[in-house]
């Protein structure tokens, strides 16, 4: 069986698919995000998904999409925003810790998450009121993050160099075994 090399966690705006599209590139790996993976599965758009079918219809197929992605992908692996919402979701990414694996939780303060979201209508979870659904999410998400991370990297206010920088020398120092 095979395992992603890393996993990133984190809310919308935390820069997932930014980080981890130059972390691919840093390893020489590949980068796939199961949101990407449902898009092309379904034919709709995330945004759409949510709209159309509702957000439980979503989280199940976000389930699966992390399941698969889990066990067959060999790369940097990046999941939704909402994905630790599911306990199976939870249980499987604290498993591939526990056997040595990396999640790593891309952490953002709310200033910073407010500032990168701006108004996009892709984001279908913050609704009317993108600040305060922002901050809830942040809020209510962060014991759920902190339950499968094996690392935690600040994104706020920095650079996407310096936060893939950060990974990388861990992740280095976690192979090295220090």
């Amino acid at each position: 069986m095979s395992a992603p090399l890393l996993v990133l966690v984190g809310p919308p705006a935390s820069g997932k698919t930014t980080v981890g599209t130059a972390l691919a590139e840093a390893l020489g790996a590949a980068f796939r995000d199961t949101d990407h993976d449902i898009e092309t599965t379904t034919g709709s758009s995330v945004a759409d998904l949510f709209v159309s079918e509702g957000e439980p219809h979503f989280r199940a197929l976000e389930e699966q999409a992390v399941a698969t992605a889990v066990a067959g992908h060999e790369g940097v692996l990046a999941l939704g925003g909402g994905a630790v919402t599911s306990a199976a979701t939870r249980e499987l990414l604290v498993a591939y810790g526990r056997g040595g694996g990396t999640v790593v939780w891309l952490d953002v303060d709310l200033p910073s998450a407010a500032k990168r979201v701006g108004l996009s209508r892709d984001r279908p979870v913050l609704g009317v009121n993108p600040r305060a659904m922002l901050r809830h999410m942040l809020e209510t998400r962060a014991p759920l993050y902190e339950e499968v991370a094996t690392l935690t990297v600040q994104t706020g206010g920095r650079t996407p160099e310096d936060v893939v920088a950060e990974v990388l020398s861990a992740l280095a120092a976690t192979r090295t075994g220090r």
